[in-house]
């Protein structure tokens, strides 16, 4: 695992055990759960309601671990978890005020549209809630008012990778953005294009899968030069495989984020690495430092982010991690 920015660095073990439970992407309509953990500790025996809001897009595997993360966390604590998301930054503002309205005991929430979310973060803040942030905004959720981050810290994630993609010979890589307004993607291409500054960054319509594998195709096929693509998601991984056998593009893939199937291409040689944030931490630490705040006023960090990443899988630690990416934790 890389780390950076000493001054952010917590370990992970360090702020709480995952007992038994071993340790953002394109997809496709907003859910809203409310989550009833069974287990040692019922859901609601704590008496506290957490809502989990983020800006999913549905079918997007990365928030699957999330999620997962989420609900294990709420199960070991006996809380009641509220989980809703949208992927449109003022619906996703909607439903952090709603949390607000039907008086929540905690709030966690995704900040990667910082500036929309402001208001509702701070009507929260405003009524006494709690909120934590996780998966994105790390340099602005301090000034959001949030209490505490779980997540990675994309541009030196971005850095990392494409340091290893420099010293592996990259001098055109292709950086495809799938969320327009993003701030976590557009710091991990920025954090690329420091360490290769031919990297070119191009926009993709995340949420419509034959739309990326045609856009990617056209691209390869009229540029040659692009010898690396870095996509920022499992699910837009996949359409880059399908775009770079259409093109017949002998470029190199590596991406951001895991699932299954990319697990599998990694080890098949498919993908070169991925840079793995691990989503299933941030979810159960995001719920658990509620918790620990609301019971006993713990502040988990004391006022730094908590990294989860970032963290290299690669053909060296797959067959390890692959049967963790089976169970949806990794």
């Amino acid at each position: 695992m890389i780390f950076s920015r000493g001054a952010r660095i917590v370990a992970l073990a360090a702020v709480i055990t995952l007992g038994a439970t071993a340790c953002s992407g394109g997809g496709r309509v907003k859910t809203d759960d409310s989550d009833s953990a069974e287990g040692a500790n019922a859901a609601g025996s704590s008496g506290f309601t957490v809502a989990f809001v983020t800006h999913e897009t549905p079918g997007d595997t990365f928030w699957d671990k999330v999620k997962a993360g989420a609900q294990q966390a709420a199960k070991d604590e006996g809380v009641t978890l509220k989980y809703s998301n949208d992927p449109d930054a003022t619906k996703q503002a909607v439903l952090i005020q709603n949390a607000v309205d039907s008086k929540v005991d905690g709030i966690a929430t995704t900040l990667v549209t910082p500036d929309a979310l402001a208001g509702a973060v701070k009507s929260a803040t405003d009524a006494k809630i709690p909120v934590v942030g996780l998966n994105a905004g790390i340099d602005q959720y301090k000034q959001l008012g949030a209490l505490m981050y779980f997540g990675s810290d994309e541009t030196v994630a971005g850095q990392s990778a494409g340091q290893r993609i420099a010293t592996a010979g990259a001098k055109h890589p292709l950086c495809v953005v799938h969320q327009a307004g993003s701030v976590s993607l557009e710091a991990r291409c920025a954090g690329v294009k420091s360490a290769v500054p031919g990297t070119e960054n191009i926009q993709v319509n995340g949420a419509d899968d034959a739309a990326v594998v045609s856009t990617l195709q056209a691209k390869l096929s009229q540029d040659k030069s692009i010898d690396y693509i870095v996509t920022l998601g499992a699910p837009i991984a996949q359409d880059a495989l399908k775009a770079l056998a259409a093109a017949g593009s002998t470029a190199k893939l590596v991406t951001f984020d895991l699932n299954t199937e990319i697990a599998q291409n990694i080890a098949d040689g498919k993908i070169e690495f991925s840079i793995d944030q691990q989503p299933y931490a941030q979810g159960y630490l995001a719920v658990s430092s509620l918790y620990l705040y609301l019971k006993n006023g713990n502040d988990i960090g004391g006022g730094k982010p908590v990294l989860t990443g970032p963290s290299f899988v690669d053909k060296d630690n797959i067959a390890k991690i692959l049967p963790f990416t089976k169970s949806n934790t990794r």
